[in-house]
């Protein structure tokens, strides 16, 4: 038998780096997490310290190897999955020069808005400018502010000393694969929310000299282009040391967590979707062609499989609802319980829930706690405790967060759909969220859709850049990535609940419908 070979999966998320260790056909073998701050600032401000990214990476890899699971002969390669749209400004070692801008972070709006303005405008874009975008990008910088280009945009103009001393602008991903190899490159997938590349020929991805122009940043501060599955050269010597790796072992270029996340899933072949709820959740599938829907922000992206787009339909808070019940209200020194968070939080707020009757007694809540950038881009809407009343209990608002986050999922869903132009059934469900047998329960209900999940959910985005890297490597192709998935369960929707959960979505929609103007009167829109 041919000798199994392992890749050491660096899943970089909001809240932690996880480091695992799968095989080259898809098998977790052992995983270690060290968690990671974020701080949150006045104005929508999200910022973390890369050098707690690196510190992480570098004593979950050393614990993880220290186990001894997998001899470190047997570790072929190093992939990083990190978040989406999570910028770094380095200096030309590829050392930060200042704290990150996550994902969540939306300072740069006026900036983006001031790009995108025009004398004839439609829901804040001006045509000229957005018929410039389009057709090369199949989409344009969102509104809200939370794109790679709004933060370039934002440290241009509020931090000019900062952008002067850039040498690169990198996603998350790349910085972290720098500190790897000293290497300082992207991938035609990450670069994509910084919408300066045309994406017509997705087998010929390249910067656009127009677009770099209309958007005021210099060329030079951006970096070279490669394919996912591009190795990018060997880990450093006294790194791999620090890490417990045989020097010589090679880093794979990887992917953001979305197109990971989808290739962890198995759900690889066109039409085939996934759902991933974590600390923010989406709704994603592999399309065979180049498309926008301008009006509910879904667009045609580049995908981690040279050659193949992706349509994705992300809302900003999924879990983090959760962790704003448990951190903002039950624990902390805010919080109704005295002492600390207990390492089983989530699985107490659960069954707390598992007792609730659906529909949550009436209940609903609205997840938008970051504003909402899919299916409606809106920086100023949030959430809403809704029909309460004096015999509410705080059991039936435990359950009304995990339906609202199921109903918010559903309203992606549709349009994820009608882009595709097919009913997506069953889907793939990953992520932690899908550990909860009671929400994927509850998400099949709420969306009326069959849900498969693999074995070890949570350990998608590793998963899906492990085969990333075998691909790479040369040991598998795409095409084989269906046949090493496992599944545990699928969750079937219940007829009984079907007339119930339209109408309880139906009342969600008409929430923000009915209160848009007054999120933003309230918030500064």
């Amino acid at each position: 038998m041919e000798k199994r070979r392992y890749v050491l999966a660096i899943d970089h998320g909001t809240s932690g780096i996880k480091a695992s260790l799968v095989s080259t056909h898809g098998q977790v073998k052992d995983s270690v997490f060290h968690p990671t701050p974020i701080t949150y600032l006045p104005g929508g401000g999200a910022e973390q310290d890369p050098d707690d990214w690196w510190r992480g990476v570098l004593a979950a890899s050393s614990s993880l190897t220290a186990r001894g699971a997998v001899p470190a002969g047997d570790i072929a390669a190093v992939c990083v999955s990190s978040t989406f749209s999570t910028t770094v400004a380095v200096d030309s070692r590829g050392m930060h020069l200042a704290n990150a801008l996550t994902w969540m972070d939306s300072r740069g709006a006026p900036w983006v808005k001031a790009l995108m303005k025009g004398l004839v405008s439609f829901e804040g874009y001006g045509l000229g400018k957005i018929l410039r975008w389009l057709p090369k990008t199949a989409g344009g910088p969102t509104l809200s502010g939370k794109d790679d280009i709004a933060h370039v945009l934002f440290w241009k103009n509020e931090r000019p000393e900062l952008y002067a001393r850039a040498h690169l602008f990198l996603p998350s991903k790349d910085y972290l694969n720098g500190r790897l190899t000293g290497e300082l490159a992207s991938t035609y997938d990450a670069i994509q929310l910084f919408w300066l590349t045309d994406t017509r020929n997705p087998n010929a991805i390249a910067y656009d000299d127009g677009l770099i122009r209309l958007a005021g940043i210099d060329r030079a501060k951006l970096p070279p282009l490669k394919q996912s599955v591009d190795v990018l050269g060997p880990v450093l010597g006294d790194v791999a040391d620090r890490m417990g790796l045989r020097r010589g072992t090679v880093v794979v270029a990887g992917s953001p967590d979305h197109q990971c996340a989808c290739i962890g899933s198995g759900a690889v072949r066109d039409f085939e979707g996934h759902v991933y709820i974590g600390t923010s959740s989406w709704v994603q599938c592999i399309v065979p062609f180049k498309r926008t829907d301008v009006l509910h922000s879904i667009a045609s992206f580049p995908t981690a499989i040279p050659g193949r787009y992706q349509s994705v339909n992300e809302q900003d808070m999924a879990g983090g609802c959760l962790d704003f019940l448990l951190n903002n209200v039950m624990y902390g020194p805010e919080g109704v319980s005295p002492g600390e968070r207990p390492e089983d939080a989530y699985e107490g707020l659960v069954r707390t829930a598992s007792g609730v009757p659906a529909g949550s007694r009436g209940v609903i809540f609205t997840p938008w706690l970051n504003g909402e950038r899919t299916p409606v881009d809106d920086p100023s809407a949030r959430g809403v405790l809704y029909n309460l009343s004096k015999t509410t209990t705080f059991r039936d608002i435990a359950r009304a967060f995990l339906e609202g986050v199921a109903c918010n999922t559903r309203w992606s869903l549709q349009f994820v759909e009608r882009f595709a132009g097919r009913r997506l059934d069953p889907l793939a469900i990953v992520g932690g969220g899908a550990c909860s047998e009671l929400w994927c329960q509850i998400f099949a209900d709420v969306m009326d859709r069959a849900f498969r999940r693999p074995v070890l959910p949570r350990q998608a985005n590793a998963r899906g850049a492990a085969f990333i890297a075998a691909v790479g490597l040369g040991e598998i192709s795409f095409d084989d990535i269906p046949g090493f998935m496992e599944y545990d369960r699928t969750f079937e929707p219940r007829p009984e609940h079907r007339a119930l959960y339209d109408g309880v979505f139906d009342a969600f929609t008409a929430i923000y419908r009915k209160n848009r103007s007054l999120f933003g009167r309230l918030n500064g829109r």
